[in-house]
């Protein structure tokens, strides 16, 4: 059997999460606390996205077997990947759209919102977090450090304001993604190909999810966390969640 060529995809995907791991230790710890904080506190953990593929790490967190039943998408489906492509690029460009969102979900002082994007400088993402900022919100940013501080200043996708969503974050979890994304140069064609970073945002959302369930516990306290709806007794288990969030969580 050909054995598959993958140019070193898998090699350096894995590599991206170690350096996470290695690098960004502290900050997820810190960024577990705040998340251990809302749940002590019947509080949300409210996740947004700033548009295209960087919406599914929102979608890897939400009503997930095995992830915390509190957490609360700032859905908005135009900005995602369920868009036409040509529309959602032009709306995570477009001022003021994502301040739009946060009024929408009515973020509220010390609310805790977890935001990706890992080129972290378009408006739908600068607007939102200053906007969840004008409220008195707390921001925990993933984003890639690469992005904020490479792109050229005056490159179209900034916000106007120039700034970076690290600017904004309470805790930044960098999650050292490259410029431009792909990591795979095969021989003979100029494109590069295989993009890693929702592998590693997804790494980065369930290490949160885990470091925050290792604080409850250390704590006292029982997290709330969805059972596999599709297990025998998954939706029996789920009920009291379903019950308890299905009028503050919009998406359920």
């Amino acid at each position: 059997m050909t054995k598959i060529n993958d140019h070193g995809y898998v090699a350096n995907a894995y590599k991206n999460i170690c350096e996470v791991v290695e690098k960004q230790n502290d900050n997820i710890r810190k960024a577990a606390e705040m998340m251990a904080d809302a749940i002590a506190n019947d509080k949300l953990i409210n996740v947004y996205a700033g548009g295209g593929h960087t919406t599914l790490a929102m979608g890897e967190m939400f009503f997930r077997a095995g992830g915390l039943a509190n957490i609360n998408p700032l859905m908005e489906t135009a900005l995602s990947v369920f868009n036409q492509a040509l529309k959602y690029l032009e709306l995570e460009r477009t001022v003021n759209f994502g301040s739009s969102i946060i009024k929408y979900y009515d973020i509220q002082k010390d609310d805790l919102v977890l935001i990706f994007h890992n080129i972290g400088i378009n408006p739908a993402t600068i607007d939102a977090a200053m906007e969840i900022k004008k409220r008195g919100g707390k921001i925990i940013a993933v984003a890639s450090s690469y992005w904020q501080n490479d792109m050229p200043a005056d490159h179209f996708i900034r916000h106007p304001s120039g700034k970076n969503l690290f600017d904004f974050a309470d805790v930044c979890i960098d999650d050292y993604n490259p410029v431009g994304d792909a990591i795979v140069n095969v021989p003979g064609l100029d494109t590069p190909i295989a993009p890693v970073s929702n592998l590693v945002d997804f790494t980065i959302a369930h290490l949160l999810e885990i470091e925050t369930v290792n604080i409850c516990i250390e704590r006292g306290i029982v997290p709330p966390v969805w059972n596999s709806a599709n297990t025998p007794g998954g939706d029996e288990k789920n009920a009291a969640y379903l019950k308890k969030y299905k009028g503050r969580i919009k998406s359920l």
